[in-house]
């Protein structure tokens, strides 16, 4: 059995996008912080696809000059450094460009017996809502909208953490707070309390709670579960099959043998309905997805109506580093001149043999934690029409800034992950929105009643009455 500590190692390693900030010095000089935060902005300026795309430049020179002016004592830690410098690469308003959240530090927090807010929290039609209690006090229902934490507004804490968070929209960076957890942002935002006064509304009537500050490891950290849990699945139940293909990353030879096997069972059961789960999903390549789409797609398709790609002398570093160069991607871009924006051309995909497709009743769920790959292909399945969409809009904008790679800070070894590439959804639209269901259900407070699900099966049972 995993013991709890190994559990929470774990949970560091699946988690926190990148390992490297774990590894690096934790106190960096005056001079260090200053040498970093310039590269930062010069490395943004040259690999970035388009720095000022959403955000104009002369906001984003005033917040670069705003946080530089902050670094004023003789000496900073690594969570301090970090909190700084996203708050400089989240004012371009860009999802898959961030310095993730700082792992290392947080698992520092929590090896010397840290403490962390004991509620986590959903955000929905504009109230944030209790989604877990992991304090002692059973008076506090699930549901419960929080007013205000510490005498402080909800409103006013979300706007403090807004500036750790990369997202094109607030839609999108209470998507990540929910991802990230709202305890663990309000930690790095606030620091340690002993105890935390709540106040919290109920039809209509306002409690106030003071609840004292759990243990993070075992009192949170060993009882949750995170929000992206996309596990390769597939249930028959009666005439409806469900997938769940699981993130699009990994393994890719296991990847396909388990869509080929999934579709053979779904063939062999002569299913009718067909739902595809793609929630709580991190996204990740598209010869993943694309693979999957062949089992329904009756016509040769793409994953984009075009995908842009902007080279720079950073970027052409790590693909030596880092990737096969004999590709025909990779070599393209160490050919192009640096700075220079072309377009990638996709040659069509090919759909499966009319034999092993489905050709039943399709359907796909998303909800706001459908990520990056996942999004766009929704987009990709609802642009062609190879599948109903069921669920909530997504967190993710359809068309979007995106394709990253990885570069570290010289002095604080930071990880830093930039935007490459501009992806165009398959029906040309760039309207700066997420993917909007055919059939509206929301996933409510992200627990364990799947309204989603259990609503559209509903829905297909009833279609199915003579």
């Amino acid at each position: 059995m995993t013991s709890k500590i190994q559990r929470f190692q774990y949970f560091i390693l699946l988690f926190l996008f990148s390992i490297s900030g774990l590894i690096a010095q934790n106190q960096f000089s005056k001079k260090e912080v200053l040498e970093d935060l310039s590269d930062l902005k010069k490395i943004l300026e040259e690999a970035h696809y388009d720095l000022y795309f959403y955000t104009p430049k002369l906001e984003f020179e005033a917040n670069y000059e705003k946080i530089r002016n902050q670094i004023q004592k003789d000496s900073f830690n690594l969570l301090e450094t970090t909190t700084l410098f996203q708050k400089v690469i989240t004012k371009m308003d860009n999802g898959h460009t961030f310095i993730p959240f700082p792992g290392g530090s947080y698992r520092e927090y929590a090896y010397a017996g840290g403490t962390i807010f004991p509620l986590e929290i959903a955000f929905e039609n504009g109230k944030s809502l209790i989604r877990k209690n992991w304090s002692n006090n059973e008076n506090i229902k699930l549901g419960s909208e929080i007013v205000a934490v510490n005498g402080v507004s909800i409103e006013e804490i979300l706007e403090k953490m807004y500036p750790q968070i990369s997202a094109e929209r607030n839609y999108f960076k209470k998507a990540k707070i929910e991802l990230t957890s709202f305890p663990r942002l309000y930690w790095q935002v606030f620091g340690k309390k002993e105890e935390f006064t709540v106040d919290l509304m109920d039809n209509g009537i306002i409690t106030n709670y003071t609840l004292p500050a759990i243990n993070l490891i075992e009192d949170y950290e060993m009882k949750r579960e995170e929000v992206i849990q996309s596990q390769m699945e597939l249930k028959l139940l009666d005439d409806i099959a469900y997938l769940n293909p699981g993130g699009f990353g990994g393994d890719e030879t296991k990847y396909r043998q388990f869509i080929d096997s999934s579709f053979v069972e779904i063939k062999k059961q002569k299913i009718k309905n067909l739902i595809l789960d793609l929630r709580n999903n991190p996204g990740g390549d598209d010869s993943f997805s694309d693979y999957m789409v062949s089992y329904i797609a009756d016509i040769p398709f793409k994953w984009n109506s075009s995908f842009t790609l902007k080279t720079s002398q950073i970027l052409k570093e790590q693909v030596r580093k880092q990737y096969d160069t004999t590709q025909a991607f990779w070599k393209e871009v160490l050919m192009r001149k640096d700075g220079e924006i072309y377009e990638y051309h996709f040659e069509d995909y090919q759909p499966q043999p009319k034999n092993k497709r489905f050709d039943g009743n399709i359907y796909a769920l998303v909800n706001r934690q459908s990520h990056s790959q996942a999004t766009v292909t929704a987009a990709q399945i609802q642009d062609y029409g190879f599948a109903t969409l069921v669920g909530e809009e997504t967190g993710e904008y359809a068309s979007l800034i995106a394709s990253i790679f990885q570069i570290e800070l010289p002095n604080t070894k930071i990880p830093v992950y930039i935007s490459k590439g501009k992806i165009t959804r398959v029906n040309g639209s760039t309207e700066h929105r997420g993917v909007i269901p055919d059939i509206l259900i929301q996933d409510h407070l992200l627990d364990e009643k799947d309204e989603i699900l259990e609503g559209l099966i509903q829905q297909i049972k009833v279609n199915q009455q003579p």
